[in-house]
């Protein structure tokens, strides 16, 4: 009998093992790994910088679960935010475990930036030192200096106060002062500013696709414009901005002469407000020098607002570019600009197309292309050679302690149009046609944004140039 039982009790046994034992596995298999719940999330190194702009970039928050298969890329998006703030020099998102042994706490560990900046300002007139170089043949009397300040995280808000103070061949001054998060949201900025600036040489045309001056020692043009603008970030990556401003700018008689265009029916002055509403979405890896990621907006301007206004125009203006990783040490990215503007007779100071800022087809760095409209392309294929971070413990100032130094080979592509309306008036080659260029070149990226790149150009004109530039970019 007992034995009878004992297989009773087997046979039960077996039917629970059965029936049971999968809806249980599904439960809690066996190899599966438990999520993360986070704890506590502390900031450390923020000497200054609230608690509360660094948390503002966090997507992580204290309760969330994250699977483990997913933590250490989660980790690594919200690091990159918060080093793109441009508030430090070093950001680490390091796990330590809670003290209940349940949950997974983060430490937010930073090095904060040297935030008074006070540095001497010498640097060329001309669109880029290539020009200033062959064209300009260097000539050091074509140069500009003063001081520059910049007050970062004035208050530890992310806020920022700038003045400038140039001299020598445009004497300029400036100041501003911006703070991102108005409101506790932290959703809505503002920044107010205001410059005055004075040319005596000056362009006052383009001519053959090149800048043409007039030489003086009087002052030939004098600018002022004072502006407002209201910005709000709802999310993480998206970013309106609403700018209002009034410029006023004046013109000698001689520069009217020279060229009756430059506002438009021989006019000497030119004053209106502008409005211009502007979206961006930015998910870039690293806004200093990206390699994952894409960055794209639209701009909507409309310069003349009131029937006083001396000019009447608008533009729209619109951007992407998508950053690939190919694998290894290989990236890419891939971009296309453009610009459409009303109506087709413009002055010549609005009058924008290609050859200014970044806005250029590389080869051409020595030409302008003025036009209403343009597209842009520009294409890049770069391999990294190394990327180090080298801390210097006997430099006592821990804001320039740490040195973050990187360098690629870069090749790039580009090809752009620009339609000209009026083609006679600046006697032009390159517009309403193809333009092509590119090259190979080698960029060094280092601290406080610093980028270094030298380049070997060619064009479709047959030009093969070397180009070098250095900046600072955001």
């Amino acid at each position: 009998m007992k034995e009878a039982i004992r297989y009773q009790n087997f046979y039960y046994l077996l039917l629970f093992l059965l029936f049971a034992g999968p809806d249980y596995a599904q439960v809690l298999p066996a190899a599966e790994t438990p999520p993360v719940i986070i704890g506590n999330i502390t900031v450390e190194g923020n000497h200054r910088t609230m608690d509360r702009i660094i948390l503002r970039e966090m997507a992580i928050k204290s309760g969330d679960t994250i699977p483990q298969n997913r933590l250490a890329e989660t980790l690594e998006i919200d690091r990159r935010k918060v080093i793109n703030t441009n508030l430090f020099v070093v950001a680490e998102l390091l796990l330590k475990p809670n003290e209940d042994s349940v949950r997974t706490d983060i430490r937010i560990v930073v090095k904060e930036r040297w935030y008074f900046i006070a540095t001497p300002v010498f640097q060329l007139a001309d669109r880029n030192f290539n020009e200033w170089w062959y064209d300009r043949n260097r000539d050091f009397s074509r140069t500009i200096y003063g001081i520059y300040m910049s007050y970062g995280n004035v208050t530890g808000r992310a806020d920022k106060l700038r003045l400038v103070a140039e001299f020598g061949f445009i004497p300029k001054f400036e100041v501003s002062y911006s703070l991102p998060y108005l409101d506790k949201a932290q959703k809505t900025g503002i920044t107010v500013g205001a410059s005055y600036s004075i040319n005596k040489t000056m362009a006052f045309r383009t001519w053959r696709d090149k800048l043409d001056y007039y030489n003086s020692e009087d002052i030939n043009k004098k600018r002022f414009y004072t502006f407002v603008t209201l910005t709000r970030r709802n999310k993480y990556y998206t970013f309106h901005s609403l700018d209002l401003r009034w410029s006023g700018t004046s013109i000698t008689d001689t520069i009217a002469a020279l060229n009756p265009n430059y506002f438009l029916k021989g006019r000497t002055r030119q004053t209106y407000f502008q409005l211009t509403y502007s979206y961006s979405y930015d998910k870039r890896d690293n806004y200093q020098y990206a390699l994952r990621g894409r960055v794209g907006g639209i701009q909507f301007s409309k310069i003349g607002l009131l029937p006083s206004d001396e000019i009447n125009q608008a533009y729209v203006y619109g951007s992407f570019r998508q950053y690939f990783h190919l694998g290894g040490k290989w990236f890419a990215n891939s971009g296309v600009r453009g610009r459409f503007s009303v109506p087709k007779k413009q002055p010549y100071l609005q009058t924008v197309g290609l050859g200014y800022r970044n806005d250029l087809v590389r080869g051409y760095e020595l030409y302008v292309v003025d036009g209403q409209n343009y597209a842009l392309i520009k294409n890049e294929l770069k391999y990294k050679l190394f990327s180090v971070q080298k801390h210097f413990p006997w430099v006592p100032i821990r804001q320039f302690n740490t040195l973050p130094l990187a360098v690629y080979i870069n090749s790039f592509a580009d090809a752009g149009y620009v339609k000209n309306y009026y083609p006679q008036f600046s006697n032009t080659s390159l517009g309403n046609k193809g333009i092509y260029g590119g090259g190979l070149g080698v960029d060094v990226v280092t601290f406080y944004n610093i980028v270094a790149r030298f380049n070997q150009t060619f064009n479709a004109k047959g030009d093969r140039r070397f180009f070098f530039s250095i900046g600072r970019e955001f």
